[in-house]
C-alpha cells in the first residue's frame, strides 16, 4: 500500500497547489491593497475581471476538492479491506497512479481551455476511483 499512499499524498499536494494560479491571478488583477483587504467592495456581486484562464483554474481546483473525498475514502477502504492480497494491492496502486496523473492532465487541459479533452480525462480519474473501490470490495 506504500505506492497507493504515496499517490494519495501527491494528490493532496496537487489539491493544495491548484489553488496557487488563480490566487496569483487575483492578486495581479485586484492589486495588492484590495487583495490584502480580502474582498473588493460589493464582492461577490461585483469584482474585478479575472483572466479566463484564472477562472478555469479556480474551477479545476474546486473540481479536485470535490473529487478528493471519494478518492480518500476508497484508498482508506482498500487499505483496510485488502489485507495481504498482493495482487489487489498492486491493482489499487496502479489505479491510484492513474488517478493522480489523470488529475494533473485534467488541471492542465482545464486551465488551458483545450476543447474536448477535459471531460474524458476527468472520466479517467472517476473510473480510477470506481476501480479502486471495486478492487477493495471484491
Amino acid at each position: 500500500m506504500e505506492t497507493t499512499f504515496y499517490y494519495l499524498g501527491l494528490s493532496g499536494v496537487l489539491t493544495i497547489l491548484l489553488w496557487t494560479p488563480y490566487i496569483l491571478a487575483r492578486l495581479f488583477s485586484w492589486g495588492l491593497p484590495t487583495f490584502l483587504n480580502n474582498y473588493t467592495k460589493g464582492f461577490p456581486l461585483t469584482q474585478p475581471e479575472q483572466p479566463l484562464w484564472a477562472a478555469r483554474a479556480q474551477r479545476a481546483h474546486l473540481n479536485m476538492v470535490e473529487t478528493m473525498p471519494a478518492f480518500i475514502a476508497v484508498i482508506v477502504a482498500a487499505s483496510l479491506l485488502i489485507g495481504d492480497d498482493t495482487v489487489a494491492t498492486k491493482i489499487v496502486a496502479i489505479w491510484a497512479q492513474v488517478f493522480f496523473f489523470a488529475r494533473v492532465i485534467h488541471a492542465i487541459v482545464y486551465i488551458a481551455g483545450t476543447p474536448y479533452l477535459r471531460t474524458p480525462v476527468y472520466l479517467v480519474s472517476w473510473a480510477s476511483i470506481l476501480m479502486i473501490g471495486f478492487t477493495s470490495l471484491v
